[in-house]
């Protein structure tokens, strides 16, 4: 990438700054903006390549490419609908956010009214692999578009996956984030049936890697239950934030309803902000009182 490109990161939140601190170490000139201005000054501070803006228009400006990394498509369109007007011609906006189909499909729209170049891009992976360049990234838009757009996607990406030409990345996020809570939610429940088997947790984890079970994410989360370290890669709201996304789209089966009891319960338990493996501070423990 030439030294004068420069690439915008919408949104300072845990994910949205370990990728600006990505693209900012592999060589991009990266300003970061966030609706809070000291969280975006925080997320920049120390960090080579990224510069904290204070205006959405100075951040804008002259910007090749733009990825929006907010919580959900009312926060994207309600930052980016009155700042369109101040892309160059030619940027590209990536909007990697995850807002399901139906908002997704709205800020396709509202981006092809200003006649700005889009891609509707939600990505697998949580901060870990955003700081490591190793997300998967499920891309729907014009080819022509996503090859303009491989420089970021590359940097930031070990899988550029292109699954349609309109919103469909949004909806197979919503799909993988469905799988994604209830692989956790069912691992907190396993463990519960080992510790009333007698079975240990490590006999688990060596059965599940000798062969075709092994899950690597599963048993990520089945070490941080274990440890009862919670820091978030993904808090277990945004995870209820995505399969209630999910509901809205679509009627959730029996299993799934299941799951969204549980994400809701570890929300009103005050472990909202927790990784997603905190789910199994609410699990049911029959051997207590």
């Amino acid at each position: 990438m030439e030294q004068d490109t420069v690439v915008t990161v919408i949104g300072a939140g845990a994910l949205g700054a370990a990728m600006a601190a990505r693209l900012g170490e592999t060589g991009h000139r990266v300003r970061l903006w966030n609706r809070t201005p000291e969280r975006a000054r925080a997320a920049a501070e120390g960090v080579d390549g990224v510069t904290a803006e204070g205006s959405l228009h100075d951040a804008l400006s002259g910007a090749s490419f733009v990825l929006t990394v907010l919580r959900d498509g009312r926060a994207v369109a309600d930052v980016m609908g009155p700042a369109l007007g101040d892309l160059d011609a030619g940027a590209v906006w990536v909007q990697a956010s995850t807002v399901g189909p139906e908002h997704a499909a709205s800020l396709a729209a509202l981006a092809g009214g200003r006649g700005v170049a889009y891609l509707d891009a939600p990505v697998s992976g949580s901060t870990a692999p955003a700081r490591q360049g190793t997300l998967v990234w499920l891309v729907a838009g014009d080819p022509a578009v996503v090859d303009r757009a491989r420089p970021v996607l590359d940097a930031l990406g070990s899988s550029v996956l292109t699954v349609g030409s309109g919103v469909e990345g949004s909806a197979l996020k919503l799909a993988v984030n469905a799988w994604m809570a209830s692989a956790t939610v069912a691992m907190s429940d396993i463990l519960g049936l080992c510790d009333a088997l007698g079975v240990g947790h490590d006999a688990l984890a060596g059965a599940l890697e000798a062969g075709a079970l092994n899950m690597p994410y599963a048993l990520q989360k089945m070490r941080l239950m274990d440890s009862g370290e919670f820091d978030p890669g993904f808090a277990v709201q945004l995870a209820l934030k995505d399969v209630d996304l999910a509901r809205d789209s679509a009627p959730l089966g029996p299993l799934l309803a299941v799951v969204r009891q549980r994400l809701e319960q570890a929300v009103e338990a005050g472990h909202g902000d927790q990784d997603l493996a905190a789910v199994d501070t609410v699990r049911v423990r029959p051997d207590l009182p």
